[in-house]
């Protein structure tokens, strides 16, 4: 909660956010259908005109997605799909994330697939432009058990990485953590490639990659630390690497 209180303060004491729009985001749900006991829906986050917010890895700037959907009825679990993040470059930073609108398909896990869904959800996000603010959203839907399917919710269903095939790992400790080269093979996309690397773990901090290209071999190479400043035990079925380019992705999750 500091984080929302110290926002607050901001908005009182800074001249800079007094040029801020009366709403800087706005969550809407698509009631989407049901398909057994899966009912498919969407989350639109609407931003204000430059603004954008992030992807649930955000890179060298930016604050990361949260959902809590513990209010909800007839829930057994929410699964978000990030669809695929454009890369943004800013006072020599790189984050990624989503400008104007971004929606987030939902795949709910229902109890009684004959009953209708009360999805209750709060998400925290960031959002930024000059300057970075975080904000909670609130939503509140009921999804009926016949709902249509829709075209456009449908299409967005495909918008996410691509599978990439194994990754070939190389772990080293260093004084304060570790460090991960991986090696994988990646057909060429387009200009300004990106690599994300995450583990399970999300206390731990990634740098960004440095990344080189051979043929159709990307090679990246990051640095992790743990809250401990130490070198740690890291599954390496839990390492994810994400090659963003084209407006395309494709992802490898697991090491060799």
């Amino acid at each position: 909660m500091l984080r929302f209180a110290i926002a607050a303060i901001l908005a009182l004491t800074s001249p800079a956010l007094a040029q801020m729009p009366g709403e800087l985001a706005r969550a809407e749900i698509d009631a989407g259908w049901r398909d057994g006991k899966t009912h498919v829906a969407g989350l639109t986050i609407r931003l204000a005109p430059g603004w954008k917010t992030y992807w649930r890895a955000p890179g060298d700037a930016g604050i990361p997605p949260t959902f809590n959907w513990s209010g909800s009825r007839n829930v057994a679990d929410v699964s978000v799909q990030f669809p695929v993040p454009q890369v943004f470059d800013q006072n020599g930073m790189q984050s990624l994330g989503y400008d104007e609108t971004v929606t987030f398909p939902l795949r709910i896990a229902v109890r009684d697939s004959n009953a209708p869904v009360r999805l209750q959800g709060e998400i925290d996000i960031g959002v930024c432009e000059e300057i970075c603010v975080p904000l909670r959203l609130k939503v509140l839907a009921s999804l009926p058990v016949d709902g249509n399917q829709g075209a456009a919710l449908a299409a967005l269903l495909n918008d996410r990485p691509e599978t990439g095939g194994r990754l070939s790992c190389e772990i080293a400790p260093i004084s304060d953590g570790l460090r991960l080269s991986a090696e994988v093979a990646v057909p060429r996309m387009g200009q300004g490639m990106v690599a994300v690397i995450e583990t399970s773990n999300p206390e731990v901090w990634v740098s960004q990659p440095s990344i080189r290209r051979q043929g159709d071999m990307v090679r990246a190479e990051v640095e992790m630390v743990a809250p401990s400043a130490r070198p740690f035990a890291l599954a390496r079925s839990d390492i994810r690497m994400t090659v963003i380019a084209g407006g395309r992705a494709v992802e490898m999750i697991g090491c060799n």
